[in-house]
Order: C-alpha cells, then structure tokens, then sequence
C-alpha cells in the first residue's frame, strides 16, 4: 500500500512540471503574437519605418507584449514584472511543502511505530527528532513530554502543531498579499493614465488633442489594470486552494499523532 502511493505521489510530481511548463509556453505564445497597430509617423521613424509622407498613418506589425510594455512604462513593468516572479516562487515553494509526503512522511510512521512496538523509545524520539517534517516536530515534542503524563504529552504536541500551522499559514499568506496588491496597483496606474489623457485634453487649447498621445494615457490605464487581475486572480485561487489543503494536512497530523501516542495513555482499572 505504502509502495502504490509512493508511486502514486512520483508520477503526479512528474507531470506536474511539465504541466507549468507548458502553461508558461502557451501564455508566452499568446503574449508575442503579432498584432495591427496604427502609428503616426513619428511612433513609426522610432520603429525603423520610412517613406512615411506628412502625418499620413501606417500600419506597423508590433507583438503583444512590446505593445503592453510600452503602455505599462518602466516602473508599473518593473513592479508587476517582480510582482510575477515572487508570485511563482511563492507557489512552488508553497506547493512542494503541502505535499503529503513533506508533513505525514509514511515512512517516519512505520518507523515510529515499529520503534514504539520494540520499546525501543529512545530510537522512536531520536527518529521523530531528526526528521524535519510537521509530524516529526509534533511526536518529537509528545514523546519528550510522556514521561510527565498523557496530557501533558499532548498539550505539548497540541503547541508545535499551532506554531507549525502557523508558520504555514504565514508563508500562504503572502500568496494573499500579492492577490491584494496586484489589483490596487493596476487601479493606481489606471487612474495615472487617465490622468495623463485628460490633462492632454485640458493643455490642448484649439483643435482636437493628439491622437496618439491620448492613446497612450488610456493603454496605460487599461493594461494596468489588466496586468493587475492577470495576477490577482491566479494569486487568491492558489491561496485558497492551498491553505484548504493544508488545513487539511494539519486535521490528519493531528490524528495521525494522537494515534500513535494513544499506547501511553493510561487504561482505567
């Protein structure tokens, strides 16, 4: 049974990066797509066009990806660029320490319980001591506690749990605070666009404002706003999806523990 989910827990880890890896490729595809734009003649001497006559207009290929650059400017692209690359850490590093295997090795329980059948006690709690996982730090701390009593064996193990949860909770969290942000700061670049657009229309004094220029104010705000919920919306999934599995995890240590260290609790008479 133990070897089957060995297995198990080996062919998802397999696939699951490939499958990250592809997602990755796929948005990249779709973000270098080209696309039709219409320049003024200046936006088209900086791209390298020539033989454009007077304000006459021409169509410039530019892909997906230049376009929403340029909008978002150095600082909003910087920010969200970090902004993404902390996104990603964050769920690796989150997903491979709610993995089973990372808090209820099976192979810390067989050997716990093999341990405690021999009475060999001592080699129980060095075994639970040197393992680094959630259920190791709780049955290390039980069994140093069971020569005072059960409950005081459990209070301890009930501790180390809340102060492991805890720290798993502190690490989901910032998945939390990167959904939070992400949309405020996509909100902050839109209204500077927006901003930026009007007071273009405000210093023109006669005739109709610059098309272009316009234009870029209002592509600043909408690409911000759009970069924000591109990485709000996966953040808070991801966060909601993970703290339920770890609350679960934690459920099953609990259960797991007690278990185990049922055997030195006194029977009644």
């Amino acid at each position: 049974m133990i070897l089957l989910a060995r297995n198990q827990a080996t062919h998802r880890a397999r696939w699951r990066p490939a499958l990250i890896i592809g997602l990755l490729a796929a948005l990249m595809f779709a973000l270098s797509s080209p696309v039709q734009t219409t320049w003024a003649q200046d936006a088209a001497a900086d791209l390298g066009v020539q033989d454009v006559v007077g304000s006459e207009a021409t169509d410039v290929e530019i892909s997906y990806l230049q376009w929403a650059t340029n909008s978002l400017g150095w600082f909003y692209g910087l920010v969200f660029l970090g902004l993404s690359f902390m996104l990603v850490a964050l769920f690796v590093m989150n997903l491979l320490t709610a993995r089973r295997e990372n808090v209820i090795p099976t192979e810390l329980i067989a050997g716990f319980e093999r341990h405690l059948d021999a009475k060999q006690f001592q080699e129980a709690y060095d075994l639970a001591r040197n393992d680094q996982s959630f259920l190791g730090h709780v049955l290390s701390a039980g069994l140093g506690k069971v020569s005072t009593g059960y409950n005081e064996a459990i209070e301890a193990m009930q501790e180390v749990g809340e102060e492991e949860n805890m720290r798993l909770e502190h690490r989901l969290s910032y998945l939390a605070l990167i959904g939070t942000l992400s949309p405020m700061i996509g909100l902050l670049g839109t209204v500077s666009g927006m901003i930026d657009s009007f007071k273009l229309i405000a210093n023109t004094a006669t005739g109709a404002p610059d098309p272009q220029a316009l234009a870029q104010g209002i592509s600043t705000a909408l690409f911000t706003t759009f970069v924000g919920l591109s990485l709000a919306i996966p953040a808070l999934a991801a966060y909601n999806l993970l703290r339920n599995r770890v609350s679960r995890l934690v459920l099953e240590v609990g259960i797991v523990s007690e278990g185990l260290m049922s055997r030195f609790q006194k029977k009644p008479a």
